[in-house]
């Protein structure tokens, strides 16, 4: 099922476009999937010394998206003000992942696909966030 008809079934009013809501939750969803394998194939590269802080950056990414995204899920009793700051806490996460893993990116392609995952996630969250009032 996906998200845009698992949110279109909630029976309540929902304080953000169901629309805009549904993408970024995929968003959140997919920089998650895309961090986890970054992750692991530093883990499996030669230098893998030289890509901790990668692999780190993009452990705490993968968990900060999915954390948000679930939450993102739950409308019952919602909280502007969890929410605001979920969002923005993801957005400097995909930040800061993203430009370690652009740092990377000339030397591994899974690092420059994270690094444009992380950089659309990081978009997607300042947009949500800019319709919350």
């Amino acid at each position: 099922m996906t998200t845009t008809a698992m949110l279109e079934t909630y029976p309540q009013s929902i304080n953000l476009d169901r629309t805009k809501l549904a993408e970024t939750i995929d968003t959140l969803n997919a920089c998650s999937e895309a961090c986890t394998a970054c992750a692991d194939a530093c883990l499996s590269e030669d230098t893998v010394a030289e890509l901790t802080k990668c692999i780190r950056t993009n452990l705490d990414c993968a968990d900060i998206c999915t954390t948000t995204a679930r939450i993102l899920s739950r409308h019952t009793g919602y909280d502007a003000n969890i929410t605001r700051t979920l969002l923005e806490a993801c957005a400097t996460a995909c930040k800061a992942c993203g430009d370690e893993c652009a740092r990377h990116a000339d030397m591994h392609e899974h690092c420059r696909i994270c690094a444009e995952a992380c950089r659309s996630c990081e978009q997607a969250c300042r947009d949500l966030l800019a319709t919350i009032s």
